[in-house]
């Protein structure tokens, strides 16, 4: 079995039971939505606690629950074919210049995490037709300057 036919086995099952992925994050529990969502969609790893637990959530076998433990290849074809998907390259490839230059000015030089690395979702009632709302958190990891000499920094962070 591939990854992919364990994707497309859980996706069945949660059709047939009619549950929300609310309902499915909510039995498993432990981590982040977004974690265990990508985690069922194949993109992410869960620890073997929550494996367990999706396996019996979901009754998977043995093999298929390992599976959901092992880390995964992850990504997608570039670019996205999905509308959603490509609006966020797009809000990426619009603001990305200015993110990069406010957060460099903020932390220094350096990125922020994809790793160490915090996601809400949250429904933002507007009249005019609801808002998403996205929170991210990363953790700032400065470049590392090497070969350095006495008196110049090890990293990146914001010089005072």
């Amino acid at each position: 079995m591939k990854r992919a036919d364990l994707t497309e086995k859980i996706l069945d099952i949660k059709r047939e039971k009619g549950w929300t992925w609310k309902y499915i994050t909510e039995e498993i529990g432990g981590v982040s939505p977004v974690l265990i969502v990508g985690a069922l969609l194949g993109q992410m790893k869960l620890v073997m606690p929550l494996a367990e637990k999706a396996a019996a959530l979901f009754g998977l076998s043995e093999v298929e629950k390992r599976m959901l433990n092992e880390v995964p290849y992850r990504g997608s074809p570039m670019p996205p074919t999905d509308p959603l998907i490509y609006r966020f390259y797009e809000m990426v490839m619009v603001n990305g210049p200015a993110w990069k230059a406010l957060i460099e000015e903020e932390f220094g030089d350096g990125i922020m995490s994809a790793i160490d690395f915090d996601i809400t979702i949250d429904r933002q009632p507007n009249p005019k037709g609801d808002r998403v709302e996205f929170h991210m958190s990363g953790k700032f990891l400065p470049y590392k300057y090497y070969g350095n000499e006495q008196g110049i920094p090890d990293y990146g962070f914001k010089e005072v």
